[in-house]
């Protein structure tokens, strides 16, 4: 059990947030979120939120982080940070220190939404969710994925580095603009596409494809500019983006048997669900023959609360018993 008042926080390559639980059942009250570039070390940047927080100090944190969760030391993968449980726990005075992978407590959030919640937004037909698992995948400044699965009465949450699995050409313009994607570490996998800095990977391929020139150095100019309905390349690496993200995510639903829907979260998604809605990503999710008749009722929606993470680990916390998940602790060494 953790103590309460409890520190909660999703540490990003880009943003990290946090809030304080200030006793069970109370909702979670959200601190300044801070740029993850902004301090040299994750210390400094929690004291400096927490300075707004007018209330009892925490006693206790669980802290969600953009990587593998093996030890309780962790290095992020698209940031400058290393995440050292007990170095927080010590300096902020804490009895416990949980790290997990930042795609559990956005798996644990799936449990949340109920019906027409504000916070989610259907794409493709009214399907009815199944009794199986379900699945997060989010795009942003890196690519994330976990299930949560139904197990004996409890729930298993299965934090995964899908992002990093080897993502191919499937169609002819496909296979055309593969040559001119950027490698990362010689590879192509998911994230590299399927990601804030893949839609820029996207647009550049494109645009080398078509020889011209590419005008879009972020992710934000891209959308911005589909918006606007300024550029035909914004507009052609955005449908190319969704159809990718909707095949992505109808293969990761086939390994994870995930009857129970499929949930995409991230930065990205939540700006272009009429995109997504209305692109190849539904026709790309169900193309599983000989399964396109199975993955047609599977719902697919976009997780539009702004923070499902935070909103997962307050579940986690207050109600640890319902679910079965990896962390890696740190707790006070008790004295004599």
């Amino acid at each position: 059990m953790f103590a309460f008042p409890v520190l909660i926080g999703d540490i990003g390559g880009t943003n990290s947030r946090f809030a304080v639980l200030p006793e069970r059942g109370h909702a979670y009250i959200a601190l300044p979120r801070v740029p993850t570039a902004s301090t040299p070390d994750p210390v400094d940047a929690i004291r400096d939120t927490l300075s707004h927080y007018p209330g009892p100090p925490p006693r206790s944190a669980m802290i969600a982080v953009a990587n593998r969760v093996d030890t309780p030391v962790v290095r992020l993968t698209n940031a400058d940070w290393t995440i050292d449980a007990g170095a927080i726990g010590t300096a902020l005075g804490l009895t416990r220190v949980a790290l997990v992978n930042d795609y559990t407590p956005v798996a644990a959030s799936a449990v949340t939404f109920e019906g027409q919640d504000e916070g989610l937004a259907r794409l493709g037909p009214d399907v009815p969710s199944g009794p199986g698992a379900r699945l997060v995948v989010g795009p942003g400044t890196g690519l994330g994925a976990g299930a949560l699965a139904p197990v004996a009465g409890r729930l298993a949450i299965l934090a995964t580095e899908a992002g990093h699995m080897e993502l191919g050409p499937a169609a002819a313009d496909e296979f055309l603009l593969w040559p001119h994607l950027e490698r990362v570490g010689g590879r192509v996998t998911a994230e590299v596409v399927l990601s804030g800095p893949g839609l820029c990977r996207l647009c550049s391929a494109l645009a080398a494809v078509r020889d011209e020139a590419n005008p879009f150095a972020a992710p934000p100019a891209v959308i911005e500019a589909w918006r606007d309905q300024r550029s035909g390349l914004a507009g052609a690496a955005l449908d190319l983006f969704g159809r990718l993200l909707g095949r992505f995510a109808g293969d990761l639903a086939l390994a994870f048997e995930a009857t129970g829907g499929v949930y995409i979260a991230g930065g990205i998604a939540p700006r272009i669900t009429d995109l997504l809605d209305g692109s190849g990503f539904r026709a790309a999710f169900e193309n599983k023959s000989p399964h396109h008749g199975w993955a047609a009722r599977i719902p697919t929606y976009v997780i539009t609360d702004p923070e499902p993470a935070l909103r997962g680990l307050t579940v986690l916390v207050t109600d640890p018993a319902r679910f079965v998940f990896r962390s890696q602790e740190w707790t006070v060494p008790r004295s004599g």
